[in-house]
Formats: C-alpha cells, sequence, structure tokens
C-alpha cells in the first residue's frame, strides 16, 4: 500500500478524533474520575497528544516506562483538532513550508502549538517509511484542550498490556484500526502534510 510520507491517519468518527497519551498513574486515576484532566495534570507545561496508537506504545515501551505506566485514549472535538493545527508551528525548521528561518522563528514564537513529524512504528517500534504526527499543545491552547476540546477519556492499560502479551506470544493482536484523516487544505499545508486533502 503507497502511504504519503507525511498524512495523519487516527480514530474518528463524524465528530470526534481519538489521540493517546501516557501519564504516571497519579494523573491518570484523577482524569479518569474527573473524566477530564485536573491536577495533578499541569496546564501550564506542553501536552503531547499522538492520533497513532503504534507511536504512542513506542514512546511509553507498551505501558512500561517510568512515569507512562497508563495509557489513555483521548477523545477530542474534531473542531478542536483542526484548530490546534490551524494555530501550530513545526517544532523544525523546514525550507518547504518557510522562506527561510526567521519566518519559522517568528511563527513558532507566536504559535502555542508544536507539530511535528516522527517516522510511524510498527507494533513490534520498527521505523516506518512514512511519519506520524505528534501535536504538543501548549500556552493558552492548553486550557482550550483541558475545558473546551477532550470530550471523554478512558483508561486502556488492560488492553495495551494484553496487547503487548500477545505480541510477545508471537501473536497479531487486533489493534485500533486508524484511516487516513482528511484535513482542510490550508491546515494540511500549514503542517507539512504530504497530500492535498479536503474535509469530509
Amino acid at each position: 500500500m503507497n502511504i504519503p510520507k507525511r498524512q495523519v491517519r487516527a480514530v474518528y468518527d463524524a465528530d470526534t478524533i481519538t489521540v493517546y497519551q501516557a501519564y504516571p498513574p497519579e494523573i491518570a486515576d484523577a482524569a479518569v474520575r474527573a473524566g477530564r484532566f485536573v491536577p495533578p495534570f499541569k496546564r501550564e507545561r506542553m501536552t503531547w497528544v499522538k492520533p497513532s496508537f503504534c507511536w504512542m506504545m513506542y514512546r511509553c515501551g507498551w505501558a512500561t516506562k517510568p512515569g507512562q505506566e497508563r495509557v489513555l485514549a483521548v477523545r477530542m472535538s474534531r473542531e478542536g483538532f483542526e484548530q490546534a493545527l490551524g494555530m501550530a508551528s513545526l517544532s523544525h525548521f523546514d525550507r518547504r513550508l518557510y522562506d527561510d528561518a526567521a519566518a519559522w522563528a517568528a511563527q513558532k514564537a507566536a504559535s502555542p502549538v508544536r507539530v511535528q513529524w516522527d517516522p510511524e512504528r510498527s507494533p513490534t517500534g520498527a521505523a516506518l517509511k512514512h511519519r506520524s504526527l505528534q501535536v504538543g499543545i501548549g500556552g493558552a491552547a492548553v486550557n482550550a484542550y483541558v475545558d473546551e476540546w477532550v470530550v471523554g477519556l478512558a483508561d486502556i492499560t488492560d488492553r495495551v498490556l494484553t496487547w503487548r502479551a500477545d505480541l510477545h506470544g508471537g501473536g497479531s493482536p487486533a489493534l485500533p484500526d486508524e484511516v487516513p484523516y482528511a484535513l482542510p487544505a490550508e491546515i494540511a499545508a500549514r503542517i507539512g502534510a504530504d497530500e492535498e486533502i479536503t474535509s469530509i
């Protein structure tokens, strides 16, 4: 299958998109009880969300890394997700998107959201040729994320550990089925997505 190098893929429906985050138990427990992010979650820190389940598993070691033992599936409104991307700046200078480094630095300084494209990962953690989107939400955008954009969250750690055991036993667990997510053309261009696509 021919996959564009930079393409958003996710689990989503007409109104929401699922992204993943991993936290220590004290943050995850409080969030699950409240149904939203509450202290000890810190709004003043940039929080990174990942539409790719396998990339999240690579990052948190399938819920085994210290401070990342609990995996949350967070349902964001699609409106909020696209609003975040619409105010984003790439984390690193890319001359395909910016006239020069000064233009990139100016946009980065004015943007509360960062995006970067990292190699997508297989379930075993191997790097793939296409890229996965990471979205860092900071500044005033964190308040919008917590108070407006998050519409639900679930602790999926038990499923993660079951799938991990299945993989280690040579199985092929049915992981979340992520499909291409169509962005408005201007947002796709802003974040450097490789294909010109329109909203559905």
